[in-house]
């Protein structure tokens, strides 16, 4: 198991959640069954999940925390 700092694992997590949720509302809203939740929304989920995977590589690479 890698060691890692609180930080990195809370980033990784966030990371996870953003992503996973954004995918499931994009399939759900594709085949009709959340179609009441804007394109925006969906978009500003993705945007978020990849935020925190940046912070993630930065603190990774650069912080070493």
């Amino acid at each position: 198991m890698v060691n890692q700092s609180k930080l990195n694992r809370g980033l990784t997590q966030g990371f996870r959640i953003f992503l996973g949720i954004a995918i499931a509302v994009y399939i759900l809203r594709g085949i009709s069954i959340l179609t009441f939740i804007p394109g925006g929304v969906i978009s500003l989920l993705f945007f978020m999940a990849g935020f925190f995977g940046f912070l993630r590589y930065i603190q990774r690479r650069w912080w070493r925390l």
